[in-house]
């Protein structure tokens, strides 16, 4: 959990969002006993085995941003979970400027698929900012591990990396093939990055960069159960929620939750609700925030405000970043949850709406097949016309809606909760450590802590 009166106070100057070594303990998860009754006492013994074989590893985990987006909301939780479990876990943020942000956001819309061209003023502007953080004093200790998230701090490994230290790159997002082809100063760039590490970890067995000479993790993302943002809420503080907010709780609520993004098919949340609401009385709810490294959040804000302003049954809230209660509160109370994404590295707010038991309607894309079985746990997007039907059948059978939701909680605890994730990220760290993974051993080697299957099977 968040200590609110210590927020403004991360990262500090240096970068640092999380290091007991130098005092900066700004936020906090639950104690791992506290999760045994979620997870089940085998799986509580499996982490409890692997983090005893590690106990005083050193780790340093690396991103953009310690506000908004996937990456933070893991390391919210998982940084200090781990040391919890005796892993002595650190938290750092890499720095830049606008232009660097608005040129690691083009690449990372280049590699989902975006058409457009990595440029060498992009390329000159990445390297230099790169360069600049990467410099000795980066890193003032020596980690065990370090675990790179994303693009963006990819190449500091080219400039502070030690002989000693294991080096991995986390990948969250979902790499178009195509895209690396059709970019081949971009592939240049990040394969010459890519090679001074000694292992990568994937969301899903389908994002796996074969072409890459180096161990290869499988690793889902995961929610925390007992945050802020997914504990289990008293009606009254959703009722709370509602009323600081403003919504009426009597009229039927359509949600979409999340970043303002390109990506995550708001216009085609608008247009269904538009549908829904020739037929059922109902309001919709579009809420989200924006981050550090995310500098197109607020264009596409103001597009959505732009578009929605003559109706009153909308809602658009830009909640702060710590509004976790509000954002838990929001799902909770929604009839329906929406996320037609049109790419999606995983999609943690349809984690987030399968934990609340909620009826969701989401893109066939990305990591979301690996949660969502299309009439069983939620729907697939397809037309606004048709999804509409969807929501409508939803709105009027409530126990068919209350069934689904369940499916969907099951299948979470299943496979999506953090203690679990942490104990496959901690053996694939034991491997490494071990020497029983290396590059030199294991080039080809894909291990995936979770089951592969065709996803047209899931449909």
């Amino acid at each position: 959990m968040i200590n609110e009166t210590k927020l403004h106070e991360f990262p500090l100057a240096d970068g640092t969002v999380y290091s007991k070594r130098k005092g900066v303990i700004p936020f906090s998860s639950s104690k791992p006993e506290e999760y045994s009754e979620i997870i089940g006492q085998d799986k509580m013994e499996r982490l409890l085995k692997v983090a005893d074989r590690l106990k005083g590893l050193q780790v340093l985990e690396i991103n953009a941003s310690a506000k908004g987006g996937g990456v933070a909301e893991l390391l919210l939780s998982a940084v200090p979970f781990m040391n919890s479990l005796g892993i002595d876990a650190e938290w750092k943020v890499i720095t830049g400027n606008r232009d660097y942000f608005e040129c690691t956001k083009g690449m990372h819309n280049l590699l989902q698929g975006m058409d457009g061209s990595f440029t060498t003023e992009m390329e000159q502007t990445y390297l230099d900012n790169i360069e600049v953080c990467g410099n000795e004093s980066f890193i003032d200790y020596s980690p065990d591990v370090v675990t790179v998230h994303d693009p963006q701090p990819l190449g500091l490994t080219h400039y502070i990396k030690k002989p000693d230290e294991i080096w991995v790159w986390r990948c969250h997002i979902d790499i178009e093939q195509e895209a690396l082809d059709n970019n081949p100063s971009l592939l240049s760039l990040i394969l010459d990055f890519v090679e001074h590490y000694d292992a990568s970890i994937f969301s899903t067995a389908h994002y796996v960069l074969s072409r890459w000479d180096m161990p290869k993790f499988v690793i889902p993302p995961f929610i925390d159960p007992l945050s802020d943002k997914n504990r289990d809420l008293s009606e009254v503080e959703v009722r709370k929620v509602l009323d600081t907010l403003g919504i009426d709780s009597k009229l039927p609520i359509i949600a979409q939750i999340g970043r303002f993004d390109p990506w995550k098919g708001i216009d085609r949340t608008i247009a269904t609700y538009k549908q829904v609401k020739k037929d059922r009385e109902c309001q919709l709810i579009i809420a989200g925030g924006t981050a550090v490294d995310d500098p197109e959040g607020t264009r596409i804000l103001d597009q959505i405000l732009e578009e929605t302003k003559h109706d009153e049954n909308i809602h658009v809230l830009n909640l702060p970043v710590d509004s976790n209660i509000a954002i838990n509160g929001l799902q909770r109370a929604a009839d329906v949850i929406m996320q037609p994404s049109t790419k999606e590295g995983f999609g943690l707010v349809v984690t987030e709406a399968l934990w609340k038991s909620k009826p969701l309607i989401t893109g066939n894309v990305g990591g979301i097949p690996l949660q969502v079985r299309h009439g069983d746990t939620g729907f697939f997007y397809e037309t606004p016309r048709k999804t509409a039907k969807t929501i409508i059948s939803l709105l009027d059978n409530p126990s068919v809606a209350s069934e689904m939701g369940a499916r969907g909680r099951q299948y979470v605890k299943e496979h999506f909760l953090m203690p679990d994730r942490i104990a496959d990220y901690l053996m694939a760290l034991d491997l490494l450590k071990t020497g029983a993974l290396s590059r030199e051993t294991c080039g080809e080697c894909i291990i995936s802590y979770h089951p592969w299957f065709k996803l047209s099977k899931r449909r």
